[in-house]
């Protein structure tokens, strides 16, 4: 790190602090703004946000991990989640943002009445902000802490603690409109970093054609490398996982950001939003720019990775081969490149630990504080509070990060919790008789099986890396599938055993929100209510055509990457194709 170096990494600082505190005074007009942007972010804003605070610091350490074990087909692992992610999009964004509420945690007594749907307000309020978002928190941080340390060889502490400091800074004096706007230009600065590594990666090789060599002699063929699929029968990736991600997983699991149904910073991403069609726009954009464009400069810095460290570098005394990616960076970049590249870091840990910090505040203040302590207090009171709750947060996760085993123990255990929830957090919006009871028993049963079974199922495997072993894969796709049968079975059960929503909770809930679908008729007739306009008389196609949309565009740059032009363009213009077929029907609206 040279002085230039340095004086990059202050500028980013400085720029991150004026920004978010140039938007204080707004922010602490009222629980809208300071929590959901007064309802007026445009989608390119909203959507930015979204992609922003998903590029975490581990997310191209997770993503050189995959690519170095398994190859370009390794990260299935994530890629499976495009389907729920365009769920979201054509399903439900418009129904959240026609809710109105300021958490998706509100929703529950929007849709269900009487003291089932208050305590789960409260419960899922407390579960979402305390264990869920402090773990997030605490492997962000933790990811943080190895790149600091591989990249200056010192004590991270310091370090950390600054780039903390600062977002707890702009993040509770200002509020979402300081997220939105540092998250893009965080994001402006993290990917020209990312994409400026891998061309720096690519050059050490020897291009393109060297590095298929490499990977050849690593893999065994350079199209076991670079496949974008897993190969039949391969070891790692057993035939039930594949089932299982690709006709499960993405339907049945809750993971933040990748919500059944939406939810979670998504969905609050979803209430800034100024209007439904900025809603659907920001929703798509971030589908498209997080499975799609972003992914790219990851892989191929990570396969680069393989050729130059085999077997990945020394940290602590063991092999790690994610700490690689950062150990190409401290190589391979010049001056003033270097400085920028470890802003960008800077940009990918701060970005996620602000939107989870207004997010977990959101639930703290609005569902728990004003809902059941403090419900007529001025808005002056619930913005103090809500700042109050973010300085909480940080402290709490602080304490939690010293606590975290590993960043995959952290992952697999939030998987295993979410396991089974989705379906019926899917069908709330669009079957009138499930009630609160039934979210409450998938939550709960969901939860006892997984972990039940992954600490019995573990065992045999303990020594395996969870995410890279072939029978760890097998043991994941079996839990999955026994914690969807037994919770579905369970959910579905106690949804006719137990009494359905009053018919008026149930009127009232169509008449605010209009969900489509013929189990709402007689609701429509008793409230009067809008029948669903004509943009949901055909949300499958259109989840069809963003699916397709995503995958040709991944796929394409793909094959364009590694030199097969012909291939790359075909798959670009069928992805054009449904891009255009979508917006054509989106401007009709």
């Amino acid at each position: 790190m040279t002085v230039l170096d340095w004086a990059i990494v202050a500028l980013y600082f400085a720029l991150s602090i004026g920004v978010g505190m140039k938007f204080t005074k707004k922010g602490g007009e009222s629980l809208e703004e300071y929590f959901v942007a007064g309802r007026k972010a445009p989608w390119w804003l909203a959507g930015s946000a979204m992609i922003a605070t998903t590029f975490a610091a581990d997310t191209p350490l997770v993503v050189t991990g995959l690519v170095a074990a398994h190859g370009v087909a390794g990260n299935w692992l994530w890629w499976n989640m495009v389907m729920s992610g365009m769920l979201t999009v054509f399903f439900y964004a418009r129904l959240w943002r026609r809710a109105k509420v300021m958490t998706d945690v509100e929703f529950v007594e929007i849709r269900y009445g009487g003291r089932p749907a208050t305590f789960l307000r409260g419960f899922r309020a407390l579960y979402l902000a305390l264990p869920i978002n402090l773990i997030i928190l605490g492997w962000v941080t933790l990811a943080m802490v190895k790149i600091l340390n591989v990249a200056l060889g010192i004590q991270p502490v310091w370090a950390v603690g600054l780039c903390f400091v600062v977002t707890v800074a702009y993040s509770a004096a200002a509020g979402m409109w300081a997220v939105l706007w540092t998250d893009l230009i965080q994001l402006v600065i993290k990917m020209s970093a990312v994409i400026a590594l891998a061309v720096f990666a690519v050059r050490k090789v020897g291009g393109i054609g060297a590095l298929k060599s490499g990977l050849a002699s690593h893999f065994g063929t350079a199209d076991a490398a670079l496949s974008f699929l897993p190969p039949a029968g391969s070891v790692w990736m057993p035939t039930v996982a594949v089932l299982v991600f690709l006709g499960v997983q993405w339907w049945a699991a809750w993971y933040p950001g990748a919500e059944p149904g939406g939810g979670g910073y998504v969905a609050q991403r979803i209430f800034s939003a100024r209007s439904e069609r900025d809603g659907v726009l920001a929703t798509l954009f971030f589908n498209v720019g997080h499975y799609a464009l972003r992914p790219w400069p990851w892989i191929v810095t990570g396969l680069c990775t393989v050729v130059l460290y085999p077997g990945g570098v020394l940290v602590n005394g063991q092999r790690d081969v994610e700490a690689a990616y950062v150990q190409a960076m401290v190589d391979l970049m010049p001056a003033g490149w270097k400085g920028f590249m470890l802003a960008g870091f800077a940009a990918a840990y701060m970005s996620t630990v602000a939107t989870h910090l207004n997010w977990g505040a959101s639930y703290l203040v609005n569902d728990v504080y004003r809902r059941f302590l403090k419900p007529e207090a001025p808005e002056r009171h619930y913005i103090l509070v809500s700042r109050l709750a973010t300085v909480f947060l940080f402290v709490a996760s602080v304490g939690v990060t010293s606590q975290l085993g590993s960043i995959e123990k952290a992952w697999r255990y939030l998987l295993a919790l979410g396991s089974g929830t989705g379906l019926v957090l899917i069908l709330r919006w669009y079957w009138w008789r499930i009630s609160a009871w039934s979210e409450i028993t998938a939550m709960v049963v969901s939860g006892v099986v997984s972990t039940t079974a992954f600490a019995l199922l573990r065992n045999p495997y303990a020594k395996t890396d969870p995410r890279f072993g072939g029978e760890e894969f097998r043991v994941q796709a079996v839990v999955m599938l026994l914690t969807v049968a037994v919770s579905t079975v369970a959910w579905v059960a106690v949804t006719f055993l137990t009494k359905p929503e009053s018919d008026e909770k149930l009127a009232a809930f169509h008449e605010r929100v209009r969900p489509g679908g013929p189990g709402w008729r007689r609701f429509a007739g008793k409230a009067g209510a809008v029948p669903a306009n004509s943009t949901e008389a055909s949300p499958l196609l259109q989840w069809i055509l963003g699916v397709v949309l995503v995958y040709t565009t991944l796929f394409g740059i793909g094959k364009l990457v590694f030199g097969e032009t012909g291939a790359g363009l075909a798959l670009l213009a069928a992805g054009a194709a449904a891009f255009v077929t979508i917006i054509r029907k989106i401007g009709r609206e």
